[in-house]
C-alpha cells in the first residue's frame, strides 16, 4: 500500500500520477459508458438525444471544474473554464469540416457516432503528445510563449478577412490517397466495421480491407490534428499548466462530439461565429504579450471576454436568421 502511494505522488509535468490517473479513469469511464451502454447499438442520433449526452458532458466537465476550483486554486479554477470555453468554440469550426467530411465519404447517419467516438481515442493521444511536448518547451523557454501569442493574433486577423476554406480539408489528403495505394479498399460500407475480411478477385482468396468508415476515420483525426495547432497554443496563452491544458481540451472535445449532432442541424444559422473565433484568437493573442511584458491578467476578464464574444455572436447569428430558421432554410456563412 505504500508502494501505491508513493507510486501516485510521482509527479508527472506538475502533477501526480494520481491526479492524472484519476481525470483518465473519468474520461474511460464516460467513453464505456457512451459506446458500451447508451450507444452500444448502431442508430442515428436525433437532436434530443445528442443534447441530453452532450448536457450530460457539460455537466460532468463543469463538476470537474469545481474541483480544480477547491483542490488547486482560485486561478486554476477559472483557467479550466476559459481554456474548456476556448476549446469549445474554436472547436464548433471543425464540426464544419466533419460534416463535410461525412458527406463526402457517403457515411450513413447510424455509422457517424461510431467514427466520432473512436475519433476521440485518437484526440486523447495526439493532444497528450502536443501538450506533452509543449510543456516542455515552454518550461525551458517561456518566451516561446510569445510566437503562440503571434501564430494566435495573425491567426485571428487572417481568419477574420478570409474566405473559409473547409472545402479543401475534404478533399483526399496524402495519407487517404497513400491508404488507397498501399491497401486494399472496400467500395461499399460493412456495417459499422472498420476493416472486413473480404474476398479479394484479383488474389483469389480473402484478404483484410478497410472499408470507407475507417477513411473517413482517418480523415477526421488529420482535420482534429490540423485544428490542434490552433487550440492547443491558445490554452497554453491561458494557462501553461499542462494539466489545465490537457483536462480542458479532452473534456471540451467529448461535449462537442456529443453535441454535434443537435448542431449539425442549425450550423448554417451560425453566420458571426467566424468573427467572434477571430476576435477571441486575436483577444489571446494580445493578452500574450501584455502578460509578457506588462502584467498578470485577470483570469476572469480572459474569461468574460471569452464567454462575451462566443454567446453574443451565437446571439446575433439567430436572431439574424431567425427567419431561415422557421423556414428551415440554410443560410450560407458570410466570407
Amino acid at each position: 500500500m505504500e508502494y501505491l502511494m508513493d507510486l501516485l505522488a510521482t509527479p508527472i509535468m506538475g502533477k501526480s500520477l494520481g491526479l492524472w490517473s484519476a481525470f483518465l479513469g473519468i474520461v474511460a469511464t464516460l467513453l464505456v459508458l457512451d459506446l458500451g451502454v447508451l450507444n452500444r447499438k448502431d442508430h442515428t442520433i436525433g437532436v434530443k438525444e445528442s443534447l441530453k449526452l452532450s448536457a450530460g458532458y457539460i455537466t460532468i466537465a463543469c463538476l470537474f471544474g469545481v474541483w480544480v476550483w477547491n483542490h488547486l486554486g482560485r486561478d486554476s479554477g477559472i483557467d479550466f473554464y476559459t481554456g474548456y470555453l476556448v476549446e469549445q468554440s474554436l472547436s464548433i469550426d471543425n464540426l464544419f469540416v466533419m460534416m463535410l467530411i461525412f458527406k463526402s465519404f457517403s457515411v450513413p447517419d447510424q455509422y457517424q457516432h461510431r467514427v466520432l467516438f473512436w475519433g476521440i481515442i485518437g484526440v486523447i493521444v495526439m493532444r497528450a503528445i502536443m501538450i506533452g511536448l509543449g510543456a516542455a518547451i515552454v518550461s525551458r523557454f517561456d518566451w516561446v510563449l510569445l510566437l503562440f501569442g503571434a501564430f494566435l493574433f495573425f491567426s485571428g486577423v487572417k481568419m477574420l478577412f478570409m474566405a473559409s476554406d473547409d472545402d479543401k480539408a475534404v478533399e483526399e489528403n496524402a495519407v487517404v490517397r497513400f491508404l488507397r495505394k498501399r491497401f486494399h479498399i472496400t467500395e461499399d460500407f460493412h456495417g459499422h466495421d472498420f476493416f472486413v475480411h473480404h474476398h479479394h478477385p484479383e488474389l483469389g482468396r480473402a484478404v483484410w480491407h478497410a472499408t470507407p468508415l475507417f477513411l473517413a476515420l482517418v480523415s477526421i483525426e488529420i482535420a482534429d490534428l490540423i485544428f490542434a495547432v490552433d487550440s492547443v497554443p491558445a490554452v497554453f496563452a491561458i494557462t501553461t499548466d499542462p494539466y489545465i491544458v490537457y483536462t480542458s481540451n479532452i473534456f471540451a472535445i467529448l461535449g462537442l462530439r456529443s453535441l454535434y449532432f443537435a448542431l449539425a442541424a442549425m450550423l448554417h444559422r451560425f453566420i458571426y461565429l467566424k468573427y467572434a473565433l477571430s476576435l477571441i484568437l486575436v483577444f489571446i493573442g494580445a493578452k500574450v504579450f501584455y502578460t509578457f511584458y506588462v502584467g498578470h491578467v485577470n483570469p476572469l476578464i480572459a474569461l468574460g471576454v471569452t464567454f462575451a464574444l462566443l454567446s453574443g455572436s451565437v446571439f446575433l447569428s439567430l436572431l439574424k436568421t431567425r427567419e431561415d430558421g422557421k423556414k428551415g432554410e440554410p443560410t450560407p456563412p458570410k466570407g
